[in-house]
Order: C-alpha cells, then sequence, then structure tokens
C-alpha cells in the first residue's frame, strides 16, 4: 500500500526523498573530502620519489639520538632535543649507500626579469625528465629541452610572466627558452618554478651560498636532495644510521612497510604524534549537523504529515476491514523505509562522486589539497545511518496521529480535525525544563573548571551536555509551538481579515502547522547558531592576531647576513644603505607614506663555532652573541597550570603586547631610540611621562606587566646557550642569562600587540652595553599594496640588496572581511529558512485546498487566496524564525563560552535582525507571488 500511494503522488515522494538525499550527500562529501586531504604514505612515496628508492635530506638535528618518522622524514620522533657540542651532521651524499646511482635535486633562490623589475622564483636544477622520477614529474606540454639554451617551467610560471611556448624568460641564471611545462606531483602548478638540468646555464659550480651577493647573476642554493636508484631497498637500520648523521632519509620500502612501534624511537620508545583534528572541530561539526539532520526530519515530517492526512480515507477503510492500528500506522511507516532507503543509497552515491569530481578535478588542474580520493566506508555508513534514522523519527509523528483517528469519523469527514490535547504541551515543559537542566549542567562543568587542566578533560562530557541541550531545546519548542499558535489565534481579533483568518487556520489545524512552524524553526536555529560560532571564531582570530607591526607597516632589514666561511666563522654582515633603501621602495611603491630607521641590539661576529664557543665571551667590542629582553618581576607571571596552560587568560598578567607566555622576542624587539620612535612603533603620541623618562634616560614599555616600582629589568641573553630543563616558557629562559640593568620605565600601551618590548634610550643602551645599530628601516604604506605591487616592491629591494632580499612583507591587519562572511552566513540561512518556509506553505496550501474551495463557494474574493497565502506564509516563517533564532543563540553562545571554541561569544545583532525581517517578509511576498487567485476545476470526490 504504501509503495503505491508513493507512486501515485509522485512530486511529495520525491520532495522527501531529496530533503533526506542532500544532507546525506553533503555530510559524505565533506567527510569524504576531508579523509582526501590526508596524504597516504602509497602517495606520498608516489609523488616525493617517484621510481626512486629512497630521497636523502639534510636535517636540523642537534644531536644524533634524533630519530625521523618513518613515512614523513621532515618529522622528528625521539624526544630528545639537549644540544650536543660536539654534534657535526654530514653531508647527505655521503650517507648514499654503495651500489646506488644518485639523482641530485638542488632548489635555487632566482630572479627574472619581468618589465623593469626583477622578481623572485624558485629554480630547480634537476633531471626531471629521467625514467627514475616517473610519478613525480610529468611532462604536461610541449617537448623536453634539446640544448642548454632551452628549460622547462611550471604552468604557473607562464600564467605569471604571460609567457608562451617558445618564448625566451631572462633569468639570474641566464636567458633560456621555454620549451614545455613541467608538474611536479608535490606542488600545485600555480607556483611559479624553473626546471633547470644540473650543469645547465652555468650551474656546474654551484655552491651553497658563497656567490658574491652583489653580482647580478649570482645564483643562491637553498638546499639539495639525493634520490638513489638501485635494485634493492633502503631498509630502516640504515635510516637510522643516517639520522645518527643528521641526514633524514625517506625510503619507499620504509614508507610502505613501516617498522614496529617499539623500533620508531630511541632507546626502544616509540614516537607519539598528534594528527588529530581539534577537539573544537569535532564540536563545531557535530553541532551544526546535529541541527541540520533535524531541520531535515522536520521537514520531511510536514511532508509525511500532508501525505498521511491524504491517506485517512483510505486507511479508515483498511481499519474497518478490520485492520489493528499498528497495521494503519505500519502502511505509514513503510512508506518512510521506502524513502529513507532510496534517499539514502542515493545521497551516499551523489555525495562519492560530487567528492570524487572535485578530486579529479583538483588534481587534474593541478592541486596538491587532495593527494588522492580516500572513501571511508565507516563514515559513509554512519551518515547513512543518520539519514535513514532522520526519515524514520519524522513519520513517527504523521503514522501514530493517522492510527489514532476514529473510524466512524475518518470515513464522514477526511477533514475533521482531532481535538488539540494538552500531551504535546505538557512534554514541551518538561522537554524544556530538561534542555535547560542539560545546558546549565554543561554550562556549571565550564565555568567551575577553574584550572584549564580540570577543564579540557571535562571538555567532553561538557560538550555532550550542551549538544544535548542544544537538540531538546529545539525539540521543546516544537512541542510547545502548537500551544503558541493557540495563543497568537486568540489574540488576533484586531488583525485584517486575511491575517485572522489564516492565525485561526493555523490554530484548527495544528497538524499541518506545527511541522511547518518547525522546519522554519530548525532551519533559522541553524543558522542563527552558524552565525553566533563564525562571528566568536572571527572574533577570536582577530584577537589572537601576530602584528609583526602596525597596520600598513613593512620592517625591511637593514643588516644582509653572509654565508659562513671555509674555516667555519662568521664574516660581517653587508650594511645596506638606508637612503638606498628607502629610494628603491619609493621608487617601486606609490604608497609611501615614511620611513625611519630603527636602531636595534645586533648579534653579529658570533664564534658558533661548537669548539670555539666555550672560550669566547659573549661580546668582545668587535662582536656580539647577546640577545635582549625584558624580565618578568616576581609576582607579575603569568599564572600557569601543571600543564602549563593558562590558568585565566583575563588576567592582566596574561594579556598585552609580548605577552611573556606566547613570545620569546628577537633581537629586533628592543628600539634604540628617541621620542620620535615612540609614535612610529607604537601608533599612539607619548604621554608626558614616557617623554620625560626617556629624556632622563629610561625606557617606554609596551606591557606593564614587566614593570615594578617603575623600572623593568634588561635581560642579556647568550644565544649561544640554551637553557637546560626549561619548564616555563614565559620567563624568557630560553638562553642563558649573562647579566641584566634595572631601567626607569613608563608604561605607553599600544592599542594593537606589537612586538616590541619597547623604546630605550641611546644612554642606558650604552650603560647595559648594547652593540646598537642601524639593523632595520621602518616603512609605512598608506594602503596594502597587492601581489603586483608586492613583487615590484621586492624586485626593486633585490636589486639594492644583491638579490638576498626575497619578499617585501607588509602588515596587512587583523580586520578581515568578516562581515562579507557574516553576511554570506546570513544569505545561506535566509535561503535555507525561506526554502522551508516554502516548502512547507506549499505543503501546508495543497491540503488547505479543500477550504480555499469551500471559500470560493461562499463567495469570498479571489485575491483573498492570494492574501490568505501570503499571511499564512507570514506567520510560519515569522513565529519560526523567532523561536528558532532563540533556540539558535542561546546554546551557540553557551558552546562558545563553555568549550572554548572562541575566548569571546560573539552574537551579530544586525545580521540576525536582518534574518528575523527579511526571512518572514520575502517568504510573505514569495507565497502571494506565486499563488493563484483562481482554483482551478476538480471533480467532485465520492462521499462530497
Amino acid at each position: 500500500m504504501a509503495r503505491r500511494d508513493l507512486r501515485r503522488h509522485q512530486g511529495r515522494s520525491l520532495l522527501i526523498i531529496l530533503l533526506i538525499m542532500l544532507p546525506v550527500a553533503a555530510m559524505t562529501g565533506a567527510v569524504t573530502l576531508l579523509q582526501s586531504t590526508q596524504e597516504t604514505a602509497a602517495e606520498r612515496v608516489q609523488y616525493q620519489l617517484g621510481g626512486t628508492q629512497a630521497r636523502f635530506r639534510p636535517m636540523a638535528m642537534t644531536n644524533g639520538q634524533m630519530v625521523q618518522d618513518p613515512v614523513d622524514e621532515t618529522r622528528i620522533a625521539s624526544g630528545n632535543w639537549d644540544q650536543d657540542p660536539d654534534f657535526t651532521p654530514k653531508d647527505p651524499q655521503e650517507l648514499v649507500p654503495d651500489g646506488y646511482s644518485v639523482l641530485p635535486e638542488t632548489t635555487l633562490d632566482l630572479t627574472a626579469e619581468s618589465g623593469a623589475a626583477e622578481v623572485p622564483l624558485v629554480g630547480r636544477a634537476v633531471d626531471a625528465l629521467a625514467p627514475a622520477f616517473h610519478g613525480k614529474y610529468t611532462l604536461l606540454q610541449g617537448r623536453a629541452p634539446g640544448t642548454d639554451a632551452e628549460m622547462l617551467v611550471s604552468p604557473g610560471l607562464l600564467d605569471r610572466f604571460g609567457l608562451e611556448l617558445g618564448e625566451e624568460l631572462a633569468t639570474s641564471a641566464g636567458t633560456f627558452v621555454v620549451v614545455g611545462t613541467l608538474r611536479d606531483a608535490g606542488y600545485s602548478d600555480s607556483n611559479s618554478i624553473v626546471y633547470l638540468k644540473p650543469g645547465q646555464g652555468g650551474l656546474d659550480d654551484l655552491a651553497p651560498a658563497d656567490s658574491a651577493p652583489g653580482e647580478a647573476s649570482a645564483v643562491v642554493v637553498k638546499s639539495t636532495l639525493y634520490y638513489v636508484v638501485g635494485p634493492e631497498p633502503v631498509t630502516w637500520n640504515q635510516v637510522r644510521e643516517a639520522n645518527a648523521a643528521g641526514v633524514a632519509v625517506l625510503s619507499r620500502s620504509v614508507a610502505l612497510n613501516p617498522p614496529p612501534e617499539d623500533q620508531l624511537g630511541t632507546d626502544g620508545t616509540s614516537a607519539q604524534f598528534n594528527n588529530s583534528t581539534p577537539f573544537a572541530a569535532y564540536v563545531t561539526g557535530a553541532f551544526l549537523g546535529a541541527l541540520a539532520l533535524l531541520e531535515v526530519g522536520l521537514l520531511a515530517g510536514a511532508a509525511f504529515a500532508v501525505g498521511a492526512k491524504g491517506q485517512v480515507r483510505e486507511l479508515a477503510l483498511l481499519a474497518a476491514s478490520g485492520a489493528e492500528t499498528p497495521t494503519i500506522r505500519s502502511v505509514v511507516m513503510a512508506a518512510s523505509l521506502w524513502l529513507g532507503g532510496i534517499a539514502v543509497t542515493a545521497g551516499a552515491a551523489t555525495g562519492l562522486v560530487a567528492s570524487a569530481v572535485v578530486v579529479f578535478v583538483a588534481r587534474a588542474n593541478g592541486s596538491v589539497r587532495f593527494p588522492g580520493f580516500h572513501p571511508d566506508t565507516l563514515l559513509t555508513v554512519a551518515a547513512m545511518v543518520m539519514g535513514f534514522a532522520a526519515c524514520l523519527l519524522a513519520a513517527v509523528a504523521p503514522a501514530r496521529q493517522v492510527a489514532r483517528q476514529a473510524v466512524l469519523g475518518a470515513l464522514k469527514s477526511g477533514r475533521a480535525p482531532l481535538p488539540a490535547g494538552k500531551r504535546p504541551a505538557v512534554l514541551g515543559v518538561v522537554l524544556l525544563g530538561v534542555a535547560a537542566a542539560a545546558l546549565a549542567a554543561g554550562s556549571w562543568l565550564a565555568l567551575s573548571s577553574e584550572d584549564p587542566d580540570v577543564f579540557i578533560s571535562r571538555t567532553p562530557v561538557i560538550a555532550w551536555f550542551l549538544l544535548g541541550g542544544a537538540v531538546l531545546a529545539v525539540v521543546s519548542l516544537v512541542l510547545l509551538t502548537g500551544s503558541v499558535v493557540a495563543f497568537l489565534a486568540r489574540r488576533s481579533g484586531q488583525l485584517p481579515l486575511a491575517a485572522r483568518m489564516a492565525a485561526r487556520d493555523s490554530s484548527r489545524n495544528r497538524s499541518r502547522t506545527v511541522p511547518a512552524v518547525a522546519a522554519v524553526l530548525a532551519a533559522a536555529t541553524l543558522a542563527s547558531a552558524t552565525m553566533v560560532l563564525a562571528s566568536s571564531q572571527q572574533a577570536n582570530e582577530q584577537e589572537n592576531h601576530y602584528w609583526s607591526a602596525l597596520k600598513n607597516q613593512a620592517v625591511v632589514p637593514l643588516l644582509a647576513g653572509q654565508p659562513m666561511l671555509a674555516d667555519g666563522t662568521m664574516p660581517e654582515p653587508k650594511k645596506m644603505d638606508p637612503a638606498a633603501v628607502a629610494t628603491a621602495l619609493s621608487g617601486a611603491l606609490d604608497t609611501v607614506e615614511w620611513t625611519r630607521v630603527l636602531r636595534t641590539p645586533s648579534i653579529r661576529n658570533c664564534e658558533m663555532r661548537p669548539e670555539l664557543m666555550g672560550s669566547t665571551p659573549a661580546q668582545t667590542p668587535t662582536s656580539s652573541c647577546l640577545q635582549y629582553s625584558l624580565a618578568v618581576p616576581e609576582g607579575n607571571e603569568c599564572p600557569m597550570t601543571a600543564g602549563q596552560r593558562v590558568l585565566d587568560p583575563d588576567d592582566w598578567r596574561c594579556q598585552g603586547a609580548m605577552r611573556p607566555y606566547a613570545s620569546q622576542g628577537s633581537v629586533g624587539s628592543i628600539v634604540v631610540g628617541t621620542v620620535d620612535d615612540v609614535e612610529k612603533l607604537l601608533g599612539k603620541a607619548p604621554t608626558a611621562e614616557a617623554r620625560d623618562v626617556l629624556a632622563a634616560g629610561g625606557m617606554v614599555v609596551t606591557n606593564p606587566v614587566f614593570v615594578r616600582n617603575g623600572q623593568v629589568a634588561l635581560v642579556a641573553q647568550d644565544v649561544r646557550k640554551p637553557s637546560q630543563g626549561v619548564a616555563n616558557a614565559q620567563a624568557f629562559q630560553g638562553y642563558q642569562e649573562e647579566g641584566r640593568t634595572m631601567v626607569a620605565a613608563a608604561v605607553l600601551e599600544p592599542d594593537v600587540k606589537v612586538p616590541y618590548y619597547g623604546i630605550v634610550s641611546p644612554e642606558t643602551a650604552a650603560a647595559a652595553g648594547m652593540h646598537a645599530e642601524d639593523g632595520a628601516m621602518l616603512v609605512q604604506l598608506s594602503a596594502f599594496p597587492d601581489a603586483v605591487r608586492t613583487d615590484k616592491a621586492s624586485s626593486a629591494l633585490a636589486v639594492v640588496y644583491g638579490n638576498q632580499y626575497t619578499t617585501l612583507i607588509v602588515e596587512r591587519g587583523a580586520e578581515r572581511d568578516s562581515s562579507l562572511i557574516l553576511w554570506s552566513i546570513v544569505g545561506l540561512g535566509a535561503l535555507i529558512t525561506l526554502s522551508a518556509a516554502g516548502i512547507t506553505t506549499g505543503l501546508s496550501m495543497a491540503d488547505s485546498r479543500k477550504d480555499h474551495v469551500t471559500l470560493a463557494g461562499v463567495g469570498a474574493a479571489p485575491g483573498l487566496r492570494k492574501a490568505l497565502a501570503g499571511s499564512q506564509a507570514l506567520m510560519t516563517a515569522g513565529l519560526g524564525t523567532v523561536l528558532g533564532s532563540v533556540a539558535g543563540i542561546v546554546p551557540a553562545v553557551l558552546l562558545v563560552t563553555a568549550t572554548g571554541l572562541a575566548r569571546t561569544a560573539v552574537v551579530p545583532w544586525l545580521q540576525l535582525a536582518a534574518l528575523l525581517v527579511a526571512v518572514p517578509l520575502t517568504g510573505a511576498a514569495l507565497a502571494w507571488l506565486f499563488t493563484r487567485a483562481k482554483l482551478p476545476m476538480s471533480r467532485r470526490e465520492v462521499g462530497t
């Protein structure tokens, strides 16, 4: 019977299938795409090694006891990070086993001519088309280079320089003709990369960074990787031997067949890596997913309710023939089995196919965002089960309602409404109390966890309380909707005729009104909760934004470090002429407002050779290994837990610029200057106190946490001597202390957390033994530069710096297009809510068609049908949106506050007001517009 009814009402059946199918498809596609972003061992081997056996690379290791991860050789598995002064890493080429041929791949820093500018780009010296690299490098178009005057490039380089195959490109390694494009499976096609062969263009004598920096044709070598080809695999024992020499190895055999866990770490200990998605992301996804499924279930419930009412006469005849109540109820439930099975199957298939298309299209276009297509059977089945359960639950209420109808009353009139009982309202009040209790319990568990370590342990329980309370709150409001509708109908006497009829009709036919309002309520809940979560996370990101300088400022170094000499000594850094740097920037950018030279304590001629570090003082008249910072006075430390978590982020000792627990400072964190530097660096005019303190030889400090009794402790630390066993990162004990100087201080807190401790007077700097010199240039721009202007400025600087400077980095600021994102969510939420309102309004109009026929029969004007449709949509969408906003805002705020998704919950009132106003009015206008004033002709039914 259910199958035949579904075939008779194909439109309603298709609607229910789509309502269930779409969220299942969305969930399946989302989890599949998420899994597809995770690279498997086989994919890493294919994309990184091609057909070679292994890759040897230098690794930044501090001792010979560090062990790499078997699959990702750039990660260290061992927890021993102690500095071994006697440890000297070897050249990776020395560790290549005998019997293997070697294919080197050298990464180069190059520049290329783009008009009058020199644009930095990446170069690779590698025999990319060698058969052993099949699977790693692929020739996309063109041909292999035939002479030393030809080269291959990435597709992104052609787009960036506007080149075609056969055209020339002048680079710092020479001028070459582009004869083909090459794809590196490990890098996106959008990168600008030049591929040369080893020795091509005079690259035979490449030396790592010994190139004369001032020469225009200089080529700087960044690193060289060695790929080995041979019949025998590189074993884990060989990898461990290479690790002991400071070399990391990606081995095909080891990656595909990792060693046992007891061999992954030093001394038989296993390595532990945290690859899990942050718990906050799971909580957010579960919260929004639960609301989405609830919305779908309620929308499907509205459709089932209309379908069940259309079956009343048929089911009543079945009951009159002797069928029992469970049999009648099973007819409606059987429809949900049919529709749910079709919907979840189609949804899962659609999600998998759509995600596969996304992955393959992305890979075909050269994106590396998705290493491969990785469907997850368990998560796909979970999404199908959730969708099927939503469909079954959506049919439960209509099935019970139809089964309870009196047989005689149903035979006499299929339109006889059932008397509204008090059980739904009572149950709604009870569930609302339970929801409030769950939300209160979750909030109490969070707020009472004064120790963050305890809070972290309680977070899963807190999340379940809040998620359960949110869902129960929506369910309780759905159950109370009938009482709210009746309350509004009793107070609709002063409304216009159409609105009054809509209110009373809604109250009389609650079986169709409640599912309609409930569906809109769930959609509005989802939209409002999403807006609160999004705005809170955006506010959190802006609050925690790292400021490299003030907005639209750039800090350009004036000291260019030189490569280490053959005897292991460090030469003098190259000093740049500030006037030449300023002229280059002003010529490249028309937005330069001013420039200012910053004097900072520099680290220069620092003896880093392990055998000489112990006998060389930290500072001499011609050298300095000292880095300066401010010490935190006793009692001003940011309170931390045993697990090194901040006890109270709102504590004044844990806030402000250079927060002790969040920053270790750098050589440029203290500026030696005058009162004229204060406003340039901090964005605030100096106070009278700041002027007096600097004039008296003191220091202007950005954070009061460093000040005690009007003084700060200026600490000098030896960067050659890391502190051993540092337990508290907030104490600035990254290096061993060499001395401290007490300085008079005045506090001037900037509006943003700039990376400066403050400005110290030249007299105090000299007294503290600082070797201050022109270390950087502060550049203020009137606007953030686009990519073209940034390239132009970087190219101008590269000419001055001799190809050593890479990219001009300008502080964009924390303000992003958050309003655009929120309005996009408003638009999407409004679309979802309007869709729900439109679907439910259409179902209600179809269900009330006989009522409209009766109205027409007693002489009602044709336009009354349009006005009535608009009034019903206005009431349905308005009531559902208001209740849904409340049901979404409250749990979302509690969820943000209690689970730490963001520091502060932010409610976007303007966007929520727009949702509350726009959705009901737009829904009413659309319902009025698309409802025909005249009813179509219909044949008389038997018994009417």
